[in-house]
């Protein structure tokens, strides 16, 4: 019986360490946001952990390589992600709009299963009483609800305005020179054309330009080649990210910095 409970408890840790070892070679956004994929690899892991424990006549092997195997997978697979956002969003999904400017989205809400109880009890846990007083609410891939509030937003821009208006009083009439990137001026943009506003607008991601976003802001290729010449990048294959947000100001990340 001794030797049972020893065989026991030399599979238990040996099983905690393989499995510690694991969540650290999968990355630390196993531990902070599990996808669907990511879910289902951390399950299996667990199931093929007990197996193993429960059944000391078992070859460690046995569950050793199969959960080898289910971090090989996910590795390959983040490995991959990184560069196709069409793999990305195969295997993670795309986040869910369920409140736009104060108006619930039923039908978005009945595809994702997200009942109204559900919803308002995030909103609660992030102090927010009305679902008027939401900018939008996203269903992030996580099943995180990310909230931005309307005050908020009328506040930073108010803030803005108000930021604006003291630096052109105390400018006086001194001209600033044109055609530059860092002036703070942001990029007119078709307000009646951006559904949500609060979101920055990605227009090329991983060296990838997104032409539907192009086309909705009223906005061409040329345009936005002129736009990241001017941010010191020649070529759209050299951008990791490149987005603009409501205001109209244009974010560019490199992909050698990366």
């Amino acid at each position: 019986m001794f030797q049972h409970i020893t065989a026991h408890i030399f599979l238990t840790v040996l099983m905690y360490f393989f499995i510690f070892l694991s969540m650290r070679i999968m990355g630390k956004r196993e531990i902070g946001k599990l996808s669907v994929f990511d879910l289902t690899i951390s399950i299996m892991i667990a199931e093929i952990a007990v197996f193993v424990i429960e059944d000391i006549e078992r070859p460690i092997y046995d569950g050793v390589v199969p959960m080898a195997t289910l971090v090989l997978i996910q590795v390959l697979v983040a490995e991959f992600s990184l560069k196709s956002r069409k793999l990305r969003l195969l295997m993670d999904g795309k986040p869910s709009i369920l409140i736009s400017d104060g108006k619930l989205h039923r039908s978005e809400m009945r595809k994702q299963r997200y009942n109204i109880d559900d919803l308002l009890l995030q909103l609660r846990g992030q102090n927010i009483d009305s679902p008027a007083d939401v900018e939008f609410a996203i269903l992030e891939t996580s099943g995180q609800l990310t909230v931005i509030e309307k005050n908020k937003r009328m506040s930073s821009s108010n803030q803005a305005g108000n930021s604006s208006a003291n630096a052109s009083d105390t400018s006086g009439d001194a001209s600033e020179p044109s055609g530059n990137s860092d002036s703070g001026q942001g990029v007119k943009l078709p307000a009646h054309k951006i559904r949500y506003e609060g979101l920055p607008i990605p227009l090329i991601m991983d060296g990838k330009v997104q032409d539907d976003n192009l086309e909705m802001i009223g906005k061409t290729r040329f345009w936005l080649r002129t736009q990241i010449r001017q941010k010191g990048v020649s070529d759209f294959r050299d951008v990791f990210l490149c987005s603009i947000d409501h205001k109209g100001k244009v974010y560019v990340d490199r992909l050698s910095s990366r």
